[in-house]
């Protein structure tokens, strides 16, 4: 009898190990894929100020000379404001450089060996239309441009005057890290004349400046 029992219970524990074999395996775990992290597009709206250098070249006229080259350098502070707005950003920009750009001739009509005309500080009040490329921005800007057009020579008084004109041009700024960005920029100034009179040897001396600007500079966001 024992026999018998111990039959039947070989040839269920061997039937069972069959079935569990004809089980299907338990599947793989899903693989595990971290979510990408994307940084937010760069946004270039507030406040900044910031220093800016470079230099200038262009001509100017006296009225019994004719035109001749003016060329120099300049250096300053900068202070404006960015508003985005999807893609454009509009902005006011203002700045005031101190510069040493001049230019001298000897042409018939110069009243004495030399005439030279100089500009010792540069001003300029402009608006900004850029468009946001994430850290990258191109603009166009102009505005009014403010400076002293000084006329001399050996022999004469001379005179300056501050005069008012205007400016045009454009650039590209993009984000370096943080609150710091950097930009190249050209601009075409034009201040116009002013009579420099007897002062400069004739009763009518008409003496114009007018320059082009390319500079570089530094800016830190607020």
């Amino acid at each position: 009898m024992k026999r018998v029992i111990l039959a039947c219970i070989g040839v269920v524990a061997l039937g069972g190990a069959a079935a569990a074999a004809d089980l299907p395996r338990a599947p793989s775990p899903a693989p595990y894929y971290k979510a990408p992290v994307y940084a937010p597009a760069y946004n270039w709206s507030g406040f900044y100020i910031g220093i800016n250098g470079g230099g200038g070249w262009g001509r100017s006229d006296w009225t019994t000379t004719g035109s001749f080259d003016t060329s120099g350098g300049l250096v300053g502070g900068t202070i404006g404001y960015n508003y985005q707005i999807n893609q454009a950003v509009l902005g006011v920009e203002g700045d005031i450089d101190w510069a040493d750009i001049n230019g001298s001739t000897a042409a018939v009509g110069c009243p004495t060996t030399s005439c030279k005309t100089s500009d010792s500080w540069l001003s300029t009040i402009r608006g900004r239309l850029g468009y946001a490329a994430d850290r990258f921005m191109p603009y166009v800007t102009g505005g009014a441009a403010f400076g002293d057009i000084k006329a001399s020579g050996p022999g004469l008084t001379g005179a300056d005057n501050t005069n008012a004109g205007w400016t045009l041009g454009g650039g590209i700024e993009f984000a370096i890290a943080g609150h710091w960005t950097a930009k190249a920029e050209y601009l075409y100034v034009d201040l116009g004349h002013f009579n420099c009179g007897i002062s400069c040897g004739a009763a009518t001396q008409n003496v114009s400046w007018r320059s082009n600007i390319g500079r570089v500079g530094i800016n830190y966001r607020f």
